[in-house]
């Protein structure tokens, strides 16, 4: 029978529940030899890990030696206090977004998207919005209930936003993928300035995404919402129909009390 965990002290699950065992990579700026392999355990108790063992290490060039070291982590994360800040919803299907866009909204959600700055990679938004979508999961632009701007790759932040104001777009898409020196954030930033210059901020979602994207790190920015790895189009799709909806519901109950 499988053994229950324990939500309240989650550790890393290796060959049996709570053994702690985990595997890190790293490359050490030192030479080959039994002098780096003892820096490396040494490195590896210096992470707090237990037991630590070099599985693997070989030269890279002069100078460099890449190891992969397997230890026990002994520390735990209280994941039921984790999962209620978390932004979590509960994701519709395709059909159950433009359905929920139709009866709730009344119109098509306009929503425009690049990656912004100097950023080339157009992959991850083209996901999120191309017809041709993620895994067999459709872009937003196949959705009834969407109406969507692409832009594509290497498009200035204020392009974007002036692009939205003119097709009155409803939320507006952001991926980033280069993050040498922390580009992103600066990109990130500047966006939110300009939304909230041009006077679009209140009303309109502002979302970013990419690979060292997260939701606290966007709402950190100023952003709605953030989506990193793992992130299908429905799931955007979602938030989007969603947060709009209860926006509108908000703005309905307050007219009314007024």
């Amino acid at each position: 029978m499988r053994e229950t965990a324990d939500l309240s002290a989650v550790r890393p699950y290796g060959d049996h529940l709570n053994d702690g065992l985990v595997q890190v990579t790293f490359t050490l700026p030192v030479p080959y030899g039994l002098a780096a392999r003892h820096a490396a355990l040494e490195l590896a108790r210096t992470m707090r890990l237990t037991e630590p063992e070099v599985v693997h290490y070989q030269r890279l060039c002069d100078g460099y030696t890449y190891f992969v070291v397997i230890g026990q982590c002994r520390q735990s994360v209280d994941f039921a206090t984790l999962r209620e800040g978390a932004f979590d919803i509960q994701y519709l299907t395709e059909h159950e977004i433009d359905r929920l866009i139709e009866e709730q909204i009344g119109r098509r959600v306009v929503v425009i998207g690049a990656s912004t700055g100097t950023d080339t990679h157009s992959v991850g938004i083209d996901a999120m919005l191309n017809l041709k979508g993620l895994d067999g999961r459709h872009g937003l632009e196949a959705y009834h209930g969407f109406e969507v701007h692409n832009l594509g790759s290497q498009v200035p932040n204020a392009r974007l936003v002036e692009r939205a104001i003119a097709v009155n777009a409803d939320a507006i898409l952001v991926s980033q993928t280069v993050t040498q020196q922390n580009l992103h954030l600066h990109n990130l930033t500047e966006l939110v300035e300009i939304a909230e210059a041009e006077g679009i901020r209140d009303r309109t979602l502002l979302i970013c995404g990419g690979p060292r994207v997260s939701h606290e790190l966007a709402k950190e920015l100023g952003f709605d919402a953030g989506f990193s790895k793992g992130t299908y189009p429905d799931h955007v799709g979602t938030y989007i129909a969603k947060e709009l909806v209860a926006r509108r519901a908000i703005a309905s109950t307050t007219a009314t009390a007024g």
